[in-house]
């Protein structure tokens, strides 16, 4: 039985490392639109879950880990920008401010599934226009939720955090670990 993550984040794949270097990649090709109102953390799960379901079905021998990330200010879902005016409004929108990143991870093997989802608070510090302006100019912003990573160069945006760093990687691995142990899965 082989260990299969359902992510083409490199960010996924180095922390997925962390636990195990006995994986393989496969990356989910299912719809991922949703169709009613959720709130983030429903979200999060049930676009883990539709990915991980999908990569299981073709891997059914296999345990499949899928996962979703999304930054949330309010209730509202701050996904990957499209342009660099929809990046500018998603980072002032958080200038000052304090949001919250969900993660949901989905863990299919045999007939179980495991999910769950990690909230990480993340509070920026007030930013310029010029401070984002340059950010946006660096390219990071357009394949990230919120579009920011906390990895790069974002990390100079970060005031404080409450909750798991990785998860505002986008993978909680540390609670990822002790689930896969916890049901005998590692």
């Amino acid at each position: 039985m082989a260990l299969i993550l359902a992510s083409a984040s490199p960010r996924r794949k180095e922390l997925m490392s962390f636990i195990t270097d006995d994986f393989i990649i496969r990356v989910s090709d299912a719809d991922e639109t949703i169709k009613e109102v959720l709130s983030p953390e429903e979200t999060v799960i049930h676009l883990a879950r539709i990915k991980g379901r999908a990569v299981s079905n073709d891997n059914p021998d296999n345990t499949v880990i899928s996962a979703d990330t999304v930054v949330s200010y309010g209730e509202k879902i701050l996904g990957k920008p499209h342009s660099e005016k929809e990046a500018f409004e998603m980072l002032s929108s958080l200038s000052g401010k304090t949001h919250t990143v969900f993660t949901g991870v989905c863990i299919i093997s045999g007939e179980k599934e495991i999910t769950f989802a990690e909230k990480t608070d993340v509070t920026f510090y007030e930013l310029s226009d010029t401070e984002i302006n340059k950010y946006i100019a660096s390219g990071e912003p357009f394949d990230k939720a919120g579009a920011y990573g906390i990895q790069g160069k974002a990390a100079l945006f970060v005031k404080g955090i409450e909750g798991d760093y990785f998860n505002v990687m986008g993978f909680p691995i540390a609670r990822l670990n002790r689930t896969l142990t916890e049901n005998g899965i590692l």
